[in-house]
């Protein structure tokens, strides 16, 4: 019996017709995997989980763990041979406590869902990636994702108390505790945060919630080229001012979001910073920081005003499906020191002059991650040399600059080779042996990650 017909017999629910097959092999990341998988499991429920990796854990099946696909890294592709898992039909917010400040989810909870009840208690989930409207939170904590808010908040793994995780074998754990507080035992929960379906597959989480702010202030500068913008970020650190967001956009990025959405954010400026500041100091904070953009901003406006706020940080949430609707993308996301990002956007823009290829660069300046987005035909049929060599060329320099290669989307299939460069063969090896004693049989998204 194949393991179809086995989890059928189950009565686990398991497509297999060409459309469900080809919808769910891919990701966002823009690669295609070799071959199509032998069929989508979609779970309905957590025993679901647990008879799929213990059938796949017998036949030795290799499992692909899927949320919304909204990945940019390549760690949702699944290629031939191998079974889809996609939770994303585990969905439910199962309880939001206000006084501890708490939310127990399923990982198909849309993350701006969470956000949005959250908000009826005068709560919010601080996670906040560019794809918050799409993208699931058991995505989010599987590849520890980023976004705007991760200056003052830090990634999804900061707000993660505990998991509630099925193992290679079937086994079901649950890891870390409901209290703000706790050091009994090894830290599992940071273990399985960030470990891209490699580890296990999260089927519940505790996150933490926090009280939403009573004001928020938002700042724009323009000014006449990126190397001054990245100054003015890198300036705001040095000031110890504590923005809550903290956003850079280059003309290119500009000029191609004014193109689909009808704007003009690049007949203003060159370069567009956005920041944020909250809370009760939020005047006095967002006072410091248009001091630092005034040294060399071309103009600078304050707002307190919902309307207004919003079309500016829309300009940042819509930089990549405005990139997308034009052609293909190749998305990175690498983390530089802040005090190096005028050298990291001096050295992208270069690295996209000597190989001929469109770069439009953006970044959550606050914590030095840069998205160079390196654009091409969409109808490529696959992702051309000169920007593989450019994306190459990235990920060196990140490095070079005492960076990481991935700040916030993960490793997947397309950084692979630059993790091993980036933290060396002592530690991959301590990281193997993690990955061979959780999941012996290598059944779980092989080739991913490490």
């Amino acid at each position: 019996m194949g393991i179809v017909d086995d989890l059928v017999a189950r009565g686990v629910p398991v497509l297999t017709d060409p459309e469900s097959v080809i919808v769910a092999r891919t990701d966002r990341s823009g690669v295609a995997p070799d071959g199509k998988p032998r069929g989508v499991v979609r779970a309905e429920s957590v025993d679901d989980v647990v008879a799929t990796l213990r059938a796949a854990h017998a036949h030795r099946v290799p499992v692909v763990p899927r949320g919304a696909g909204s990945g940019l890294a390549g760690g949702a592709l699944a290629g031939a041979e191998t079974l889809v898992l996609d939770v994303s039909g585990l969905n439910r917010i199962l309880e939001i406590d206000p006084v501890d400040g708490i939310a127990v989810v399923e990982p198909g909870v849309i993350t701006a869902e969470l956000d949005r009840a959250a908000g009826e208690h005068g709560l919010r989930f601080a996670p906040d990636p560019a794809s918050a409207r799409i993208s699931t939170v058991g995505g989010n904590i599987a590849t520890n994702a980023g976004g705007m808010r991760c200056v003052r908040y830090g990634t999804t793994g900061q707000s993660v108390l505990g998991l509630d995780v099925v193992l290679a074998d079937g086994t079901r754990v649950s890891t870390g505790r409901r209290t703000v507080k706790g050091v009994s035992g090894f830290d599992l929960t940071a273990l399985l945060v960030g470990s891209e379906g490699a580890l296990g597959v999260i089927v519940g989480a505790t996150v933490q919630l926090l009280p939403r702010p009573e004001q928020t202030v938002t700042l724009a500068a323009g000014f006449d080229d990126v190397g001054a913008a990245a100054r003015a970020c890198s300036a705001v650190a040095r000031r110890r001012a504590n923005p809550a967001l903290l956003e850079l956009l280059d003309h290119a990025t500009l000029t191609v979001v004014d193109r689909a959405q009808g704007s003009d954010h690049s007949e203003r400026s060159r370069a567009l910073v956005i920041a944020q500041t909250e809370g009760v100091a939020a005047r006095e904070e967002a006072a410091i920081i248009g001091e630092v953009f005034g040294e060399e901003a071309r103009w600078c406006e304050t707002s307190t005003d919902d309307e207004s706020v919003e079309v500016l940080v829309a300009a940042r949430r819509l930089a990549l499906p405005s990139i997308e609707e034009y052609g293909r993308a190749l998305i990175e996301d690498i983390c530089v020191p802040r005090s190096r990002l005028p050298e990291a956007f001096d050295a992208i823009s270069e690295i996209g002059r000597q190989h001929g290829v469109d770069v439009f660069g953006f970044a959550h300046a606050g914590d030095g991650t840069i998205h160079p987005i390196l654009s091409f035909d969409r109808n490529e049929p696959q992702v051309p040399a000169a920007v593989s060599a450019a994306a190459d060329d990235i990920f060196g320099l990140a490095i070079d600059l005492g960076g990481t290669v991935s700040g916030e989307h993960g490793i997947g299939v397309l950084k692979r080779d630059w993790l091993a460069r980036e933290i060396g063969p002592e530690s991959l090896a301590v990281q193997r042996a993690i990955k061979d004693a959780l999941d012996p049989r290598g059944i779980l998204n092989p080739g991913k990650g490490i």
